[in-house]
């Protein structure tokens, strides 16, 4: 019943707040010569959790979800987690953008390349800010994401000054920067020695803001530790929220954790106060 109830309120907010969802392939005709994009077709399923599994991606695409009327300055990119292998594009992606825009803020899914793909992923990444820049010239573009896919957000943060592939069009003269990322329950920041920082992860005074939420009992519990002690390190703002209990992968779904509930109202309010 909960699920039912959740399902139908997510429902509501979207076709109350939103503009229909825009969904684009990210790369034109004419590849960068260092991007490659495997032939298949998307394959997603359905599980016994209600989680929709993308289990593989060769196209990458950028779904906009638009508001209506809305004022705010900050336009979001949201990158679904799964480990590299999968995307858990409903719970991590779409219910994610439907309620940003409950808040009044447009939001764009990105799907990513899957399965096992990394360097692929932040190809798409760091072109998907470029195609939002191009899209709000007047707003702050953010990225965040969910275990690995909060990989990908700390990935595209703080490696902006190495693109990952060749410029080929307008849109690629646009810098990969974006100005602020949220990290939920991330995975991968702490595969450098003795569980430190992961080496790619380089930060200094152009790394954004960044918020972090997770929790004591997640087996990844020490990436939110190691990334937010290396920001403050760096002197770079940061705004961590670590509680013992909740385990990995909730989202918003506040039935498979109380967290579920609490992390998007702290979130809320960071956004509100972010100021650049």
């Amino acid at each position: 019943m909960k699920k039912f109830i959740f399902a139908v309120a997510t429902m509501l907010f979207s076709m109350s707040m939103t503009m229909q969802a825009q969904e684009q392939k990210i790369w034109s005709d004419k590849l960068p010569d260092d991007v490659t994009l495997k032939v298949g077709e998307m394959k997603q399923t359905m599980g016994e959790d209600d989680i929709l599994r993308i289990n593989q991606m060769y196209t990458p695409t950028l779904e906009k979800f638009g508001v209506k009327n809305s004022n705010k300055d900050k336009v979001i990119i949201i990158c679904p987690g799964g480990g590299y292998g999968i995307l858990a594009i409903n719970h991590e992606g779409t219910e994610i953008a439907q309620w940003l825009n409950s808040l009044g803020y447009t939001a764009y899914v990105l799907r990513y390349r899957v399965p096992k793909d990394r360097e692929g992923a932040l190809q798409d990444a760091q072109r998907a800010v470029r195609i939002v820049k191009s899209e709000n010239p007047d707003k702050k573009v953010g990225i965040m994401g969910f275990s690995a896919g909060a990989s990908l957000s700390c990935r595209t943060a703080t490696r902006h000054k190495l693109p990952s592939y060749t410029p080929t069009d307008e849109i690629d003269k646009l810098s990969p920067r974006v100005d602020f990322a949220a990290l939920i329950y991330p995975a991968y920041m702490d595969e450098g020695e003795n569980r430190s920082l992961t080496p790619e992860l380089t930060i200094d005074d152009t790394t954004p803001p960044m918020f972090v939420f997770q929790t004591a009992d997640d087996g990844c519990g020490n990436s939110a530790l190691v990334i937010s002690q290396a920001l403050r390190d760096h002197k770079i703002p940061v705004e961590l929220h670590y509680y013992p209990k909740g385990g990995h992968g909730y989202g918003l779904r506040d039935y498979k954790a109380h967290v579920a509930s609490i992390w998007p109202k702290l979130m809320e309010i960071w956004l509100d106060n972010l100021t650049f």
